[in-house]
């Protein structure tokens, strides 16, 4: 069958038309998606997954490129780094010294790292069930780009006398006896507070702030400490038809969190969750739970289970201030939270004389939107570090003035000041709340 020439021309030009046709639409829809990212967000939420790394804000940040310069060396007059180390408990015994750890570099590390030395860190469990889950190698040091890497795990038990750390994991089952390295350093890492030490530890981790290396469960810096409150588009308030929750699961607690609870029920709304109260949670779906938190509630009760100097653990921030939820705390003491935490971004038992007189002022808070929103002003003024102990581990062995120096802390269960039953002192006096044009008027 022939076809003549002007049916060719015919059908080459409808094929043309339905080709331009459809690439035009799919450039419409393509726009048409762009146009729906913009108003939804999206569009933002993807240009920040490609955005660089700041270079003003420190390594350890989120997106940080900042990395500290070797430090100066003993006695010379060259500032080649404007940042004096301090981290070890006696030059700072009130200071948690995690900053000035992760910005610590040795004056000779050029030297170091040419000579291809590495320091070996040896690690040995406890005797609970937790075990060291870090890789050996270096592989820990090099995928968080620790200012000091030049270090390496093992669990090689064969290199005790040589190594240069030996780490172990809560109280050991036994403990090498002193080496006769006078620079190797025996590590005692726990979270837990215990009666003592053995001899052979001469260096401490734990979420005390007297330990040589702090491990706290959360720990807030300011990108600029100048700049802590700022002003924020969202009323965190809105919507919000419930006053406190709680979640719980011990509900026998030395420090009486629970009697505590009952109280406070007695004068504002609380909603118990778990086996301690009447409503239910399951713990199996915890995002349902988030999402309730986020929608229905103004407050949340982050009650630790004692009350320990230093101890705040993750639930004041995952219960409370990632879910836009204003946290009631009881636990550490007020003067740690100020060490470790947002200014103004809590309210803690302890400044109030009772539960009715804290549940008076949570009264206060829902009725007043501007006031309860004050205490979301330290969004956007910093954020939740990791602490990286391993980095700062790396980089304190290659200290050499400190090895020879024992910083031993001896950990008290139950020693005077470092736990209590009940509450610690109360604050009875009356103030102003900070960035507050509100008096506390509550008789």
């Amino acid at each position: 069958m022939r076809i003549s020439y002007k049916k060719c021309i015919f059908f080459t030009l409808i094929c043309a038309f339905l080709l331009t046709f459809c690439l035009n639409a799919k450039k419409d829809e393509g726009e048409v998606q762009l146009k729906k990212k913009v108003v939804s967000g999206e569009a933002n939420r993807d240009t920040r997954r490609r955005q660089k790394p700041s270079s003003n804000k420190p390594w350890y940040m989120k997106d940080g490129a900042l990395y500290p310069q070797p430090h100066r060396a003993p006695g010379s007059r060259l500032e080649s780094y404007p940042f004096v180390p301090r981290f070890i408990p006696d030059q700072l015994p009130l200071n948690d010294r995690i900053v000035s750890q992760l910005m610590y570099v040795p004056h000779n590390y050029t030297e170091i790292k040419a000579s291809g030395k590495l320091k070996t860190l040896l690690t040995f469990n406890g005797q609970g069930r937790r075990k060291w889950t870090v890789m050996k190698g270096r592989h820990v040091f090099l995928k968080h780009k620790c200012p000091v890497d030049t270090c390496e795990i093992t669990d090689d038990i064969f290199t005790a006398s040589t190594a240069d750390m030996i780490l172990y994991l809560d109280l050991p089952r036994e403990t090498k006896k002193q080496s006769k390295n006078p620079k190797q350093v025996s590590l005692l890492y726990s979270m837990a507070n215990y009666v003592s030490v053995p001899d052979a530890i001469n260096w401490t981790a734990s979420y005390r702030r007297d330990s040589t290396i702090v491990t706290p469960y959360v720990k807030w810096v300011y990108y600029d400490p100048s700049v802590q409150q700022k002003t924020q588009d969202r009323n965190y308030a809105a919507n919000k038809t419930k006053k406190v929750a709680w979640f719980v699961s011990n509900c026998n607690t030395e420090n009486g969190r629970f009697k505590y609870a009952l109280e406070l029920q007695k004068y504002i709304e609380v909603d118990i969750y778990g086996v301690c109260g009447r409503l239910k949670c399951s713990q199996s779906t915890p995002n349902k739970c988030y999402k309730l938190l986020e929608n229905d509630y103004k407050f949340y009760l982050a009650f630790e289970n004692a009350n320990c100097k230093d101890f705040i653990s993750e639930k004041y921030v995952v219960y409370g201030l990632d879910r836009g939820v204003l946290p009631i705390v009881m636990g550490a003491r007020p003067a740690d939270f100020q060490e470790l935490a947002p200014r103004n971004s809590y309210i803690h038992v302890e400044e109030y004389s009772s539960p009715k007189e804290l549940a008076d002022y949570l009264n206060v808070l829902d009725k007043d939107d501007d006031l309860y929103n004050s205490y979301f002003m330290w969004r956007g003024t910093g954020e939740f570090i990791n602490t990286h102990f391993w980095c700062r581990a790396c980089a304190m062995l290659h200290n050499e003035d400190e090895l020879q120096m024992s910083h031993k802390t001896r950990l008290q269960q139950r020693g005077i000041g470092m736990c209590t039953q009940g509450l610690w002192k109360r604050i009875t006096r009356k103030r102003f709340f900070p960035d507050s044009p509100y008096k506390r008027n509550i008789k």
